[in-house]
C-alpha cells in the first residue's frame, strides 16, 4: 500500500475535487470485475473517483481497504459514498509535493 504525506494527500485531494467518478460499485459490492475496472482506470488516470453504493459506512471503508490492499494504490479521500484513490503509472502525469 502506498503511503502518501500530508501535503501530498491535501493536493491530491485538490485535483480530485473536479473528477467525476468512473467506477460504480454497486450493490453486488466488491467483485473481480469491479477490482479490474478500478485498476484499468489507474493505469489510464492515476488517480481517480470511485462511487460505492450502500448505506453501511463501515462496508464502503472494509471496500476501500480492499482496493487499497489489493492494487497497491493509496487512499487520498473518502467523503460519503466517494472513494478517491491514487496510484503512480509508470511514467507518472502527476509531481507530487515533497
Amino acid at each position: 500500500m502506498l503511503e502518501l504525506t500530508p501535503a501530498q494527500r491535501r493536493f491530491l485531494r485538490a485535483r480530485a475535487h473536479g473528477l467525476r467518478p468512473v467506477v460504480l460499485i454497486g450493490e453486488a459490492g466488491l467483485t473481480e470485475a469491479v477490482l479490474r475496472e478500478i485498476d484499468r482506470n489507474l493505469k489510464a488516470h492515476e488517480l481517480i473517483k470511485v462511487k460505492a453504493a450502500g448505506e453501511d459506512r463501515e462496508s464502503r471503508s472494509a471496500m476501500l481497504a480492499t482496493i487499497s490492499q489489493a492494487l497497491g494504490a493509496a487512499v487520498v479521500q473518502h467523503i460519503g459514498k466517494i472513494l478517491v484513490l491514487y496510484r503512480p503509472g509508470d511514467k507518472p502525469r502527476l509531481v507530487l509535493p515533497a
